[in-house]
């Protein structure tokens, strides 16, 4: 209450100063000059008394509306003092999308003893608009000084942090063999934790250090962040196609964007609420595929693209090149800039999504695998394979080169149980039946 009394007071002590210097003001006018018509000095003094009656009413109007603001903010206090809610102010009507430009997204690499680390840095530091706005973090793991010596040459166009534990992890004894995998789980839980928790950052792009970006690669990640931002049904965003090999994709619609249900890593975007929810029952191997399970993913998606953002060059690794040399050195790195924050990706909403992807696959006619093996029934455009169980997903993947595994009953690439790809130059849905009911984990 001392705090709204003075501001009354003050107001009331300026407005009787103000109307103080005006009475001055008038008393100490001089006399008109005597060389002048009584006539002329009559309309000069009736001219000025006019002017000052009009500012002093400008005056007095400010005066008033200051006094009303005092008014108002000392009620505003005082009902804050007292406990009585604030009110509202009006709601305002909805706002586009902000793109965000500005927003800070840094790029976190996980590398170990690759030293072509440096392919990974390079194109990085090539393509990145800006040096504020997308921030390069190395984490490193292993402790290998060759990798260590590569990083530190880039100086200050990346930061470089090591993970502190370099010692095995205690497993269990079948799983000696996997002892890497175990290494790779602790490092993304050191580095993550140390994204959010130590440098206090809203989202990372994280990738690994045998990943090669495309041009667009930063302008990808920024256009679609709004959207992982405004829908709750996403909880990532890739850079990675699963199935985006040159001759399963439509080259010419790198713009072409998808929902999907299986997390495909690889250079992906994750926010910080979900590392708040992930990072205490953070698996301790086989981080991804813990990704893909139900009670991680909880029916949520991620964004991918047509086109690949990023292509992998490492097969050296823990996996010891498993899929590579079959699926992943072929798949297609984008090479041309799409302006995808200039584009309208509304269409990735889910409700929008669903009312535009689903019935444009089950309204393309349905057709055997030996036609469009055969090439026939080419004035169909677009077709769809039903497939009807695991089998025969499998079986229909196999024959057309798809990747046929299946994670938590989650094809690789699928929305919903449909994969969409291209076949032979035209665009081919492999979809459940219409009344699909959901995953089945057993299927893995």
């Amino acid at each position: 209450m001392l705090k709204k009394s003075s501001l009354v007071l003050w107001g009331a002590a300026l407005f009787i100063a103000w109307n103080g210097l005006l009475l001055l003001f008038l008393w100490s006018r001089p006399p008109s000059s005597s060389s002048s018509s009584s006539s002329d000095g009559t309309d000069r003094l009736t001219a000025d008394v006019i002017r000052l009656a009009q500012d002093a009413e400008t005056e007095l109007e400010r005066q008033k509306d200051l006094l009303r603001q005092i008014h108002r903010y000392s009620g505003l206090w005082g009902r804050r003092r007292g406990g009585q809610p604030t009110p509202k102010p009006p709601p305002t009507p909805p706002q586009p999308q902000p793109t965000t430009p500005d927003v800070v997204l840094p790029v976190l690499v996980l590398a170990c003893d690759r030293s072509t680390v440096r392919r990974c840095l390079d194109k990085l530091l090539l393509y990145r608009p800006s040096t504020q706005r997308f921030p390069v973090i190395v984490s490193q793991d292993c402790g290998h000084a060759e990798t260590a010596r590569v990083i530190a040459s880039y100086g200050d166009a990346v930061a470089h942090i090591r993970q502190p534990q370099l010692g095995d992890v205690s497993v269990p004894p079948e799983h000696r063999k996997f002892q890497g995998y175990y290494k790779i789980a602790r490092h993304y839980r050191w580095a993550l934790t140390q994204i959010f928790r130590t440098f206090r950052y809203r989202a990372v792009i994280v990738v690994e250090d045998d990943l090669e970006v495309a041009p667009d690669f930063f302008e990808y990640f920024q256009a679609t962040f709004p959207l992982l931002l405004a829908d709750r049904s996403l909880w990532c965003v890739s850079a990675w196609n699963d199935n985006g090999k040159e001759q399963m994709i439509d080259v010419a619609r790198a713009d072409l964007l998808y929902r999907t249900d299986f997390f495909p890593g690889l250079g992906w975007l994750l926010l910080a609420e979900l590392w708040d929810e992930l990072e205490p029952k953070w698996p301790q191997a086989f981080w991804d595929d813990w990704m893909r399970q139900p009670e991680q993913r909880r029916e949520r998606s991620c964004i991918r693209p047509e086109v690949s953002r990023t292509m992998t060059f490492g097969r050296k690794g823990v996996s010891h090149g498993q899929f590579f040399d079959q699926y992943l050195k072929f798949i297609k790195l984008n090479d041309r800039f799409v302006p995808f924050t200039q584009l309208d990706l509304s269409y990735l909403k889910k409700d929008e999504y669903e009312r535009s992807f689903l019935p444009r696959v089950y309204a393309a006619p349905e057709i055997k695998v030996e036609e469009l093996q055969g090439n026939r029934r080419r004035e169909a455009g677009a077709v769809r394979l039903q497939y009807s169980g695991r089998d025969s997903f499998k079986a229909f993947a196999k024959a057309l080169g798809l990747m046929d595994d299946l994670k938590s009953g989650v094809p690789r690439a699928g929305y919903r149980g449909v994969v969409s790809f291209v076949y032979r130059g035209r665009r081919v849905y492999l979809a459940p039946p219409k009344d699909w009911a959901g995953y089945d984990p057993t299927w893995s």
